[in-house]
């Protein structure tokens, strides 16, 4: 069975609303512009590039302050709850019972590790990267390559699962096979898209018979 490696901003979290919530806000209150494709060019970036990004935003404060500040706001929101999409521990256990599972995101590795413990999802994945761990963030495949890496598998044999126009091009760059399961509210670029294998409308549709169809 192939390997499959998910995103987990946007896949299985419904997080992306409330990234955009929370760095909107920031960067009001410290003095930046939110521009009309700010969240689009925000969608797979690492920590490093965001927070850069932010900075160019016109906040008044460093990079590494920006993401230290971001990420505090967002683990207290988490502790109030992980806003799961849905049928996506549903979706995680039927894949993980005939099939290794490993997780690529662009989330800072505190806050992967906060959800994961806080669902439960943590024991279906053999392998966790987060691409502050990388050199590029995506969409550069290095967080599925490392993914990949320590599997312990090619990834030339793994199935991707993503959501972003950044996830997409990233998986497809390392030479994945790509299933994309559009977020309504974000959804990728038509040029991205068209790099998938297979498109499931949503997690509930996200089967073994559609990863082996994609593979």
């Amino acid at each position: 069975m192939r390997p499959v490696i998910f995103d987990l901003d946007g896949v299985l979290v419904d997080s992306e609303p409330v990234w955009e919530e929370v760095r909107r806000a920031f960067v009001a209150d410290h003095g930046g512009t939110w521009l009309p494709e700010t969240q689009s060019r925000l969608m797979g970036m690492s920590t490093g590039e965001w927070a850069a990004y932010l900075a160019e935003l016109g906040v008044r404060l460093p990079p590494d302050e920006i993401a230290a500040g971001v990420v505090a706001q967002m683990a207290e929101r988490y502790r109030h709850g992980v806003p799961l999409m849905p049928g996506a521990k549903e979706a995680v256990a039927r894949l993980a019972e005939h099939r290794p599972l490993g997780l690529a995101s662009s989330s800072p590795r505190a806050l992967i590790d906060v959800v994961l413990d806080a669902t439960g999802l943590g024991a279906f994945f053999t392998a966790t990267v987060s691409t502050e761990e990388v050199a590029h963030g995506k969409p550069a495949p290095d967080g599925y390559l490392e993914a990949a890496r320590r599997m312990g598998v090619e990834p030339g044999d793994c199935v991707a699962v993503e959501d972003s126009s950044n996830g997409l091009r990233s998986a497809a760059a390392a030479g994945m096979r790509v299933i994309a399961v559009p977020h309504p509210r974000y959804p990728p670029a038509p040029d991205a898209l068209a790099l998938a294998t297979a498109v499931a409308r949503t997690l509930d549709d996200l089967t073994p018979d559609l990863v082996d169809h994609a593979a």
